[in-house]
């Protein structure tokens, strides 16, 4: 009996846990945010900045979502960046994920050991949060050695930006050394050394020379606004000195003008307006601001736009314009050029050629017709006039 009692509290304890855990696995199955990065555990040197890329997504439903970190130790600086700018939160919507960075700064006098921080993600009805784990190494040193000094390790600029890093490479030991140079940069890079503005791969050292290299790393395609880390490997026999630089890829708008269907001309009258139907797009990798709209038209003529200024043109964005064009009274037909010009505040203009084929105005031609028509009728006059004598 006393056995069959202690079955019964067993099952009913059984039979209450399962209850519990039914709300917390549908709740789970609810979940729609989704936040990683490949390489959540990292390996620097004291003094380095890592870059952990993070990818949000969710997979039912469009939301903006804030961004934070928990657990920072103190004097550390911590950012997400987006497109080459600090940022606090991120847009996503199924099958279009948001991919920034997480750049972490440690002090310069931080201690090697192993650092742990969360990054939090908090949408609309969920939080989501992914482990970063850092684990800082002390700088080797090889007092009979390589070793490398770099001005400005890390250099900002455009997808276009060819950065020129200067590096002082310096055999410390007492024994001449011939020096191999690497580099392992991310895909889509190309990473040249230079010595005295000529390309090397290889360069000999004396004991206790220093040499003044050029390193320029350039993006072969039109890579992404983010920040990618290069790093560079100086080998001679056993000895070798490595470091790490750093391209900070901002977004480049670029703009393009023409009209809707591709045609670049048109008829214009003379002292008549005409207007052209412009659009501008933007086919860059960062919004374009403060675009100005001009033209360069022939000697007496006017244009004016509407809208005259686009106060932001987002990526993939197109927006139309209206060009009224009125010729000269004193233009004669024939063929003439206007240039229409879209300038951005933070970037190259778009320019736009276009040719306008002027035609007399239909004023003169009613004025001719109708001195026509007067002639006509004083000839028909002066012929019943004179035929009946």
């Amino acid at each position: 009996m006393r056995t069959l009692r202690i079955i019964s509290v067993l099952v009913m304890l059984a039979l209450l846990i399962v209850a519990g855990a039914a709300p917390a696995m549908a709740q789970e199955g609810q979940r729609n945010l989704f936040f990683y990065t490949r390489y959540p555990s990292q390996e620097a040197t004291v003094g380095d900045t890592v870059t952990f890329k993070l990818t949000l997504g969710t997979e039912t439903t469009p939301q903006i979502v804030r961004l934070g970190l928990r657990n920072v130790p103190n004097g550390w600086t911590a950012t997400f960046r987006g497109d080459g700018r600090v940022i606090q939160s991120a847009y996503v919507e199924p099958n279009n994920n948001a991919t920034f960075d997480l750049r972490i700064e440690p002090p310069a006098d931080v201690k090697a050991g192993e650092y742990q921080m969360l990054a939090v993600a908090t949408g609309v009805s969920q939080e989501v949060t992914l482990p970063i784990a850092l684990t800082l190494k002390e700088k080797t040193t090889n007092p009979a050695g390589l070793s490398f000094n770099v001005d400005l390790p890390t250099l900002r600029g455009s997808p276009s930006t060819t950065f020129r890093y200067n590096v002082t490479l310096k055999n410390e030991s007492t024994e001449e050394v011939p020096v191999s140079l690497l580099a392992e940069a991310p895909r889509g890079f190309q990473v040249d050394f230079k010595l005295s503005g000529q390309s090397i791969t290889s360069v000999p050292f004396g004991p206790n020379e220093s040499k003044n290299l050029s390193v320029e790393v350039r993006a072969l395609t039109d890579v992404p606004a983010g920040t990618y880390e290069i790093g560079i490997l100086a080998r001679g026999g056993d000895l070798q000195a490595t470091t790490r630089l750093v391209a900070d890829i901002t977004g480049q708008p670029q703009l393009l003008l023409t009209t809707p269907d591709g045609r670049l001309s048109g008829e214009a009258r003379i002292g008549e307006q005409t207007e052209v139907k412009l659009v501008v797009s933007n086919n860059g990798s960062a919004p374009a601001r403060n675009i100005e709209l001009s033209a360069s038209p022939p000697v007496g003529w006017t244009v004016e736009f509407e809208p005259k200024q686009i106060p932001e043109l987002a990526t993939d964005q197109v927006v139309e314009v209206t060009a009224k064009v009125q010729p000269s009274n004193q233009a004669i037909a024939g063929d003439y050029l206007v240039t229409f010009t879209a300038r951005p505040a933070d970037a190259a203009a778009a320019t736009s050629e276009f040719r306008f084929t002027v035609l007399t105005s239909t004023l003169w031609g009613l004025v001719g017709i109708a001195l026509i028509a007067v002639a006509v009728v004083g000839v028909g006059v002066a012929v019943m006039r004179f035929g009946r004598r």
